[in-house]
């Protein structure tokens, strides 16, 4: 009997402001799977390989080889952790991606957690969460993106230290994780990739007040997580850890508040770990984040950059329309343009059997 069911997974933005690599939100945008598992074939000689389709963002960049695209490749990774060497035959996936590419809202660790999900659900493993986020980690390496995608929310989160046996098989480089598959490799080429040691994640979900909204404004340019931390310093100076060690324990409880306080949480989501050294790879950022206050538009709370950027996030409650438009001025002085949208913090994803 032909099984289909679809995998849904957040857009997500880290850091949001001082939590570098710590926290992360889930927004209402979705990379949405649609997989069509066929009845077993009673000839297995006749084993057809996995077929892919993707529409919406990305569209025209993402690989439709099961072997190249970072999905599948994840989900083949979790298949052959569990000794199961293959996709089902005749597996059929269609992508349909809300997600932008390179801006800073998550769009590789939703695939991940898609591929991560889809290997678990083809091999009916029943996975906890907690097992879900260690093979995701081994592919991502940060827990914040990751982690809100998986689990939904506000979500704080950390690597646990691990002995050294552990430490040395979560180390394995991403190129032995997920090796880019030859042209010629045999169906046991990559067979035996290395498991994911046990509770190399944690988290905790923070409350959220519903009245609550973000603002993602979108410059339309890509900017790559690996160049946006080729700026960041070595070493920080004691101060600004400090800095931002004092508002991120404020922002995770303002953010709870009911009404929440605009001048508390605009303080709060000040940084000074990453997005003073990225500024030269967004141009109007300072501007944005210090021309846009709660005093000059009622109903903003806050704004930073969403993780590497560009995309710039204004957590509001009220005045949307009118943060966007004039961060688009501010933009354009520079010669940016900007899409925009507004956003509701939603749950983490989900697995849905179709009838």
């Amino acid at each position: 009997m032909t099984r289909v069911f679809t995998i849904s997974v957040p857009a997500t933005s880290a850091n949001i402001g001082p939590g570098f690599d710590v926290v992360g939100l889930s927004l209402s945008l979705h990379l949405t799977l649609t997989v069509t598992v066929p009845a077993p074939s009673p000839s297995p000689s006749s084993y057809k390989h996995p077929t892919i389709t993707y529409s919406g963002e990305g569209a025209d960049e993402v690989p439709l080889d099961a072997y190249k695209n970072l999905t599948t490749r994840v989900a083949l990774y979790v298949l052959r952790c569990n000794n199961i060497p293959s996709f089902p035959s005749g597996l059929s996936l269609h992508c349909a991606n809300e997600i932008p590419f390179g801006r800073g809202l998550g769009s590789s660790g939703a695939a991940v957690i898609a591929g991560v999900l889809l290997g678990d659900a083809l091999g009916a493993l029943h996975l906890p969460t907690e097992r879900l986020l260690d093979f995701a980690l081994m592919v991502e390496r940060h827990p914040d993106n990751v982690t809100a995608a998986l689990v939904g929310g506000f979500v704080g989160s950390y690597l646990k230290e691990l002995d050294d046996e552990a430490s040395e098989a979560a180390s394995v480089p991403l190129s032995e994780v997920l090796p880019e598959y030859p042209p010629d490799a045999g169906k046991d080429w990559g067979l035996r990739p290395p498991v994911p040691p046990l509770g190399i994640g944690h988290y905790v979900r923070f409350g959220w007040a519903q009245c609550i909204k973000a603002v993602a404004i979108i410059p339309r340019f890509e900017l790559s997580t690996a160049k946006a931390r080729e700026v960041l310093p070595k070493m920080y100076s004691r101060k600004d850890l400090v800095f931002n060690l004092q508002r991120l324990a404020v922002l995770t409880t303002a953010l709870a508040q009911s009404p929440p306080d605009p001048d508390l949480i605009y303080e709060a989501m000040k940084d000074r770990v990453h997005q003073p050294y990225r500024k030269t790879l967004i141009p109007g950022l300072p501007e944005v984040t210090s021309r846009i206050t709660p005093a000059t538009h009622p109903g903003l709370l806050g704004i930073c950059l969403s993780g590497a950027g560009p995309t710039i996030l204004a957590l509001a409650t009220a005045g949307f329309d009118a943060i966007a438009k004039d961060a688009r001025k501010i933009f354009s002085e520079q010669g940016i343009e900007i899409d925009w949208k507004v956003l509701d913090v939603v749950g983490g994803s989900v697995v849905q059997q179709k009838q």
